[in-house]
């Protein structure tokens, strides 16, 4: 515990006695409950958080034999308000930290790992690039990362690729074109498939609409989704498109109602990067991951400099 911790430790013990707990009945009391508010539940919710932090963490550790629960733990990760229907929690992280300590004008980059449950490598690796992402290759530009975006999915047992609902999140985001052809695809085109069920509404999953305010809110220029195990890459935008990011070459696979590469590279207008690894349970090895992570930042660069 820091000297500055154990001082408001020790300003709470000497609050709540003297009435803080009580109706104040004087200004006296009034202030003392005001400082009681102000100085002792703040720490106690920051506690909190970083007890969220330390179990999602370790839950990540024990399911994932790639990401180490003891690094993950000292990630500054961003815990959302939003919970999964199973309770468990929804993290982001940035770099660098505060967007005041990147380059001007930087190109915003979101990456999401884990929207299907059962596709660990596309967890796993977005721990690898976190790793990698304060080196100064990728300093110019602000990156927001999601390494699991379906806890519930990843979490259960066996994992799975749906949410914890039965709902595939790659098939639910809003698109214009869900209403008229979500359900009619997945019935005709997918057998009624369950591991792509769209659910019952676009937008109907927590995990989906924070996903979507994630967007809102952070107004990426790009938006890289990690996925297994094609062993490919697709793409959906404007911007030239990439060829090849080391062993993975592009092969467009077409978007469908309710994918992020509908809602974000045909409805947002937010290019679109789906890197397909080739497993969804083995890593690539560590030279084939850095040569992936050196090509997309190298294409990247050529598209997405500061303006």
């Amino acid at each position: 515990m820091t000297i500055q911790g154990a001082s408001e430790n020790l300003l709470c013990d000497w609050i709540r006695p003297h009435g803080a707990g009580d109706a104040p009945r004087s200004i006296l009391g009034l202030w003392r409950s005001l400082l009681l508010a102000v100085l002792c539940m703040q720490p106690a919710a920051a506690m909190a958080e970083d007890q969220v932090i330390n179990n999602w963490c370790n839950q990540l550790g024990a399911r994932l034999r790639s990401v180490s629960a003891a690094a993950c733990r000292t990630e500054p990760f961003v815990v959302a308000a939003e919970r999964t229907t199973k309770g468990n929690a929804l993290m982001m992280r940035d770099f660098p930290e505060s967007a005041k300590g990147g380059a001007p004008n930087a190109k915003h980059i979101l990456v999401i790992g884990g929207i299907h449950g059962d596709e660990l490598t596309s967890v796993s690796i977005v721990f690898r690039w976190m790793s990698w992402m304060s080196q100064p290759e990728a300093k110019p530009f602000h990156w927001r990362v999601i390494p699991v975006a379906n806890p519930d999915g990843l979490l259960a047992k066996p994992s799975t690729r749906v949410n914890a609902n039965g709902v595939d999140i790659n098939r639910n985001f809003q698109t214009p074109d869900w209403t008229n052809d979500a359900q009619n695809y997945w019935v005709k085109r997918t057998n009624s498939d369950p591991r792509r069920n769209p659910g019952q509404a676009a937008g109907s999953e927590t995990e989906t609409r924070w996903l979507e305010s994630v967007v809102e809110e952070f107004k990426p220029d790009l938006i890289i989704t990690i996925h297994a195990p094609y062993n490919l890459l697709d793409y959906d935008g404007s911007v030239p498109e990439p060829t090849r990011f080391g062993r993975l070459l592009l092969n467009r696979l077409g978007v469908y109602p309710g994918s992020m590469g509908n809602y974000g590279g045909v409805y947002k207008q937010i290019p679109v990067i789906t890197i397909e690894l080739p497993n969804a349970t083995s890593m690539p090895s560590r030279t084939d991951q850095h040569i992936m992570w050196e090509d997309m930042l190298k294409w990247i660069g050529r598209n997405f400099t500061p303006s």
